[in-house]
């Protein structure tokens, strides 16, 4: 299977992606973090580096469940092009 570069717009929405979890994350640790989301330390490091610009929707879920942040919200963060991502207060989980 070929897999299609990422446009630039993707990459992008991953890096406001990755900016958004590691705010929301704050003074947790990135290790307590993943291991509560159930994936890899290793896995969290690249989407909040952007390395990971496209990750899979459950990965994303569970660490923003985690850090407390609807899944609405993290929507509406990363698809405003052009504005660096803010913190978004932890609301309640909705799925």
């Amino acid at each position: 299977m070929v897999r299609l570069p990422l446009t630039p717009a993707e990459v992008e929405r991953g890096a406001r992606l990755g900016a958004l979890l590691r705010q929301a994350r704050g003074e947790r640790s990135m290790l307590m973090t993943a291991l509560e989301a159930g994936v890899s330390p290793e896995t969290l490091r690249k989407i909040e580096s952007g390395r990971v610009a496209t990750p899979a929707f459950p990965t994303i879920a569970a660490i923003a469940q985690v850090v407390g942040l609807s899944l609405d919200a993290v929507w509406a963060e990363i698809n405003q092009p052009g504005r660096d991502a803010e913190p978004v207060q932890a609301g309640s989980w909705r799925a």
